[in-house]
C-alpha cells in the first residue's frame, strides 16, 4: 500500500474545540507545582472571606452543628469545588491557567466531570492528606507525569501553547466515505486515536522509510478495531484519515441529537398546561 494520498494542512499540537493549540507534550512537574500552589493560594483566601462574612453575621453553631460544617466545608473544598472549577473550565483552574497548563483526556480532548470528580476524590489522600507529597512522586515517576488521580481518570496535564486559528479537521479520503459510513470504529481507543492524529500531522515532516514502516504499523494496531477492513490497496495515510474523520462525524451527530433532545425538552417544560395558548410562542 502507498502513501499518495495525505490529509491537508500540517499541525504542531492538538487543537481542542475552543481553537487553543496545546503542546502535546505533557507539562513539567514545575508547572504542575506552581499551579498547585496558585489554586491552593486561591482556595485560601476563599477560606478568609467566608470566615470573615461568618464572623460578621455572628453565627452562633452548637458542637454537633459546627462539626457537620466543618465536613461540609471540608469535601466543598477539598473535591466538589475543584470537580466543578475543572469541568466548566475545561481543564483550566485558576493555578493551571497561570502555569499554562490544561487538564485533557488521554486522547487530547476535555475532560468530563466524571474524570475531574475521580481526580479530585483521588486528590484528598494524594494532595491534601500527605501535602501534595504522593502526588509530586508520582509525577516525577511517571513518564507522562501523571499523579495517581491521572492514573485512574484517564487524564494528563498538557502544555497550552497559546491561541491559534483552527485548523481544519482531517478529511475524508473520498474514494473511503461509503466505506467508512458503514464500517464499526466505535470501538477505537482514545490513546490509538491520539497517536493515529499524531502521526498524519507529522506525516510530511518524517523520513520517507520511517512514514512508511510507522503509517503500516498504525495500520495493523488500527485494523483491530476496525471492521470490515477497507478495500483492497488503499493507502495506509488514508485508511488511517478515514476512520478519525467517520469516528469524528459520528461523535459530532450524537453530539448534535444530544443538544436538539435538550432543547425539546426544555421547550416541552416551558409550554403552558391543558392547551392554553403560549403568548411568547
Amino acid at each position: 500500500m502507498g502513501t499518495g494520498w495525505r490529509p491537508d494542512g500540517p499541525a504542531d499540537g492538538v487543537v481542542i474545540g475552543e481553537g487553543v493549540l496545546l503542546d502535546t507534550r505533557p507539562a513539567s512537574v514545575a508547572s504542575r507545582l506552581c499551579g498547585g500552589i496558585v489554586d491552593v493560594l486561591a482556595l485560601l483566601v476563599g477560606a478568609v472571606v467566608v470566615a470573615v462574612v461568618l464572623g460578621r453575621l455572628d453565627v452562633q453553631l452548637d458542637a454537633q452543628w459546627g462539626r457537620v460544617l466543618g465536613v461540609v466545608s471540608l469535601v466543598t473544598v477539598a473535591v466538589v469545588l475543584p470537580a466543578t472549577v475543572e469541568t466548566l473550565s475545561r481543564g483550566r483552574s485558576l493555578g493551571k491557567l497561570v502555569a499554562g497548563v490544561r487538564i485533557v483526556r488521554d486522547d487530547g480532548g476535555p475532560i468530563t466531570f466524571r474524570q475531574a470528580f475521580v481526580r479530585a476524590l483521588t486528590g484528598v489522600l494524594e494532595l491534601w492528606a500527605t501535602l501534595g507529597s504522593v502526588a509530586l512522586m508520582c509525577s516525577v515517576v511517571h513518564p507522562r507525569g501523571k499523579r495517581i488521580g491521572d492514573v485512574l481518570a484517564g487524564t494528563y496535564a498538557a502544555r497550552v501553547r497559546g491561541a491559534a486559528p483552527v485548523r481544519r479537521p482531517t478529511p475524508m479520503p473520498p474514494a473511503l466515505a461509503g466505506w467508512a459510513a458503514h464500517a464499526d470504529v466505535a470501538r477505537l481507543p482514545d490513546g490509538l486515536a491520539l497517536a493515529v492524529r499524531q502521526f498524519l500531522a507529522r506525516a510530511d515532516k518524517l523520513h520517507p522509510a520511517s512514514r512508511v514502516e510507522l503509517g503500516t504499523r498504525l495500520c495493523a494496531e488500527l485494523g483491530a478495531f476496525v471492521s470490515p477492513p477497507p478495500p483492497a490497496g488503499t493507502p495506509p495515510e488514508a485508511f488511517l484519515a478515514a476512520v478519525l474523520a467517520e469516528r469524528r462525524r459520528r461523535e459530532t451527530d450524537v453530539e448534535l441529537e444530544r443538544v436538539r433532545r435538550g432543547e425539546e425538552e426544555a421547550r416541552l417544560l416551558r409550554r403552558l398546561p391543558h392547551g392554553v395558548p403560549d403568548p411568547a410562542a
